[in-house]
């Protein structure tokens, strides 16, 4: 496999000098005689530069005047009854135009980021104008061409403006373009993390609360040991004690994992979000979800409080585990309406749907772990965080959950309810 080009800056260098000199060819000649030409190579050379800013500017100038002095040599022994010699007279100003207008872009090349485009337009302008100078000065040594005259001056300055900032907005444009590229491929990258962190949350809190049983259920196991063997029943007492002893292995394995994952967690996901931010993320990624199940449904989102938090991967779990409930819970085609505002010292949540609701019988027992109402084709439960978990979170945040069926809408809504002061980044 190649290298990529970048790695190879000399291949630039002679791409520039190249592209340039044939560029330089699609021209207009101002004066009469073929003296002193308006070209496109200029506009094509100083394009290269902004570009290409990791290039020795210097160098690719004074390849670039080489190979255009090469390149119209050869044009010109091909056509006319002129010595060599005199024709690289004719054309080495053409190559101290490109090294000059090279120096020139090289003294300002640390600053040009911080040019307004109308600045950086004007500056190259005035490059171009003095490079144009230097042109007309060798020429006047080499071939004793005379100066010229303050209108064609002026007449060459309005052609330098003219090209200067039609290839510093074409510059731009391509910039824009880039920047865009590279923010759709970081809001790529930021939706992965965040379903990533999302999903990861869940199953460490899940490992968490996991930990916590299993120690309870190792001091549970030791104290019944020890009854056991104070009771005179060795063998019982002996057996136990080995079951307390695994327990506590897997305790210790899972707390292994679960630093781990800790860890990976907070690597991954750091920062903070605003609220519409969440909200955002929540509805692109159950849309998909929806697509993705064949089901027509719209989602609708309202955001009359945007704070920013530092707790968005917790309401992120929690607001993509009941918007896909809610997705789930709609037949074919409905819709979801997600919505989050501030009451009082609250910050609620709400995520409501279509669906069919839930039932009185049912409403009781949702939030109790291991109750599920969705089955697969094989009878199957289904898997996930679950509502008994999305409690537990809400729960620690020191919130409260509730559900109810929506009349408006008609289906369920689930509200969540956390103290404002738990999420709010302080600032």
């Amino acid at each position: 496999m190649g290298q990529p080009l970048n790695r190879h800056p000399y291949i630039q260098i002679l791409l520039v000098a190249v592209v340039t000199a044939i560029a330089g060819e699609f021209k207009i000649n101002p004066y009469a005689g073929d003296i002193f030409r308006i070209g496109l190579g200029s506009s094509a050379f100083l394009l290269f530069l902004l570009l290409f800013r990791h290039l020795p500017f210097i160098l690719t100038g004074v390849a670039t005047g080489v190979s255009v002095l090469l390149f119209r040599t050869g044009l010109d022994l091909a056509g006319t009854d002129f010595t060599l010699l005199e024709i690289m007279a004719r054309h080495c100003s053409a190559m101290v135009y490109y090294i000059v207008f090279a120096v020139l872009m090289r003294v300002i090349k640390e600053r040009m980021d911080g040019f307004h485009p109308l600045v950086l337009g004007a500056v190259a302008a005035v490059i171009d104008l003095l490079s144009n100078e230097m042109e007309l000065l060798t020429r006047l040594f080499v071939l004793g061409t005379t100066s010229f005259r303050l209108n064609e001056w002026t007449y060459l300055m309005a052609i330098a403006m003219l090209r200067t900032y039609f290839t510093t907005g074409l510059y731009s444009s391509i910039s824009i373009s880039r920047l865009r590229l590279v923010q759709k491929e970081q809001n790529r990258r930021m939706e992965q993390m965040l379903g990533f962190g999302s999903g990861l949350y869940g199953e460490v809190f899940y490992l968490q609360k996991s930990i916590g049983t299993l120690e309870q259920a190792t001091l549970d196991s030791y104290d019944l040991y020890r009854s056991l063997k104070d009771g005179g029943e060795p063998a019982h007492s002996r057996q136990v004690l080995h079951i307390t002893q695994q327990i506590h292995e897997v305790k210790k394995d899972s707390q292994r994992i679960l630093a781990g994952l800790t860890k990976l967690v907070d690597r991954e996901v750091t920062g903070d979000m605003p609220l519409s931010g969440i909200l955002r993320f929540t509805v692109k990624s159950n849309q998909k979800y929806a697509d993705m199940l064949g089901k027509n449904i719209t989602i609708i989102q309202q955001t009359t409080s945007d704070y920013a938090t530092a707790s968005y991967i917790p309401l992120l779990t929690l607001l993509n585990n009941l918007t896909a409930n809610a997705v789930e819970a709609i037949k074919d085609t409905g819709t979801i309406y997600l919505n989050i505002y501030e009451k009082e010292e609250m910050t609620v949540l709400t995520v409501t749907d279509s669906g069919g609701g839930v039932n009185d019988r049912d409403r009781e027992l949702l939030f109790e772990p291991g109750f599920t109402t969705k089955f697969d084709d094989e009878g199957v439960a289904a898997t996930g965080i679950g509502l008994s978990h999305v409690q537990d979170i809400v729960r620690l945040f020191e919130g409260k959950i509730t559900v109810s069926n929506a009349p408006y809408a008609g289906g369920a809504m689930f509200k969540i309810a956390i103290p404002t002061k738990n999420l709010r980044k302080e600032e």
